[in-house]
């Protein structure tokens, strides 16, 4: 196990690091902050498509139209992960969901939360509407730019 990356006079050798990093752990992304300093390193991996599974009420699934069908990130009203983490529709295990499929939403409404570093963000709906779809179970772990929700 190689040890904690530390801040280096040369910058380029500290990315390395970092990229080496990723690829041990097998991480997708990496973020360090002190103080003012902050560097994020993020690799593209070439495995397949991931399939999250898909909670939808019948009678919105059979609206939606056949491209939004195929592919969520292209619906117009997708709210998508800002960041890697870890995916909680509820505020803490037990608790009532902040949203369910078919619910009225306002915007800035938290839907979900995003737990990134031990830090909950709290992912906001971008416009009022009604949730379509909830694209990822709770406790599932998010990649930056997935699709989390539609709200039409």
């Amino acid at each position: 196990m190689s040890k904690a990356p530390v801040r280096h006079n040369d910058d380029q050798a500290f990315v390395r690091e970092l990229a080496e990093l990723l690829e041990e752990k097998g991480l997708s992304e990496i973020e360090i902050e002190r103080g003012d300093f902050r560097v994020r390193v993020a690799r593209q991996l070439t495995a397949g498509p991931a399939v999250a599974p898909v909670y939808a009420a019948p009678a919105a699934a059979s609206a939606a139209p056949a491209a939004a069908a195929d592919d969520p990130a292209k619906h117009p009203g997708v709210v998508t992960s800002p960041m890697v983490g870890t995916a909680y529709l509820a505020p803490e295990p037990g608790a009532k969901a902040f949203v369910e499929v078919g619910a009225s939403v306002r915007q800035g409404q938290t839907l979900l939360i995003v737990e990134a570093m031990k830090t909950m963000n709290a992912i906001p709906a971008p416009r009022a509407g009604t949730v379509r779809e909830i694209l990822v179970a709770d406790g599932q772990p998010v990649e930056f730019g997935e699709p989390l929700i539609i709200v039409d």
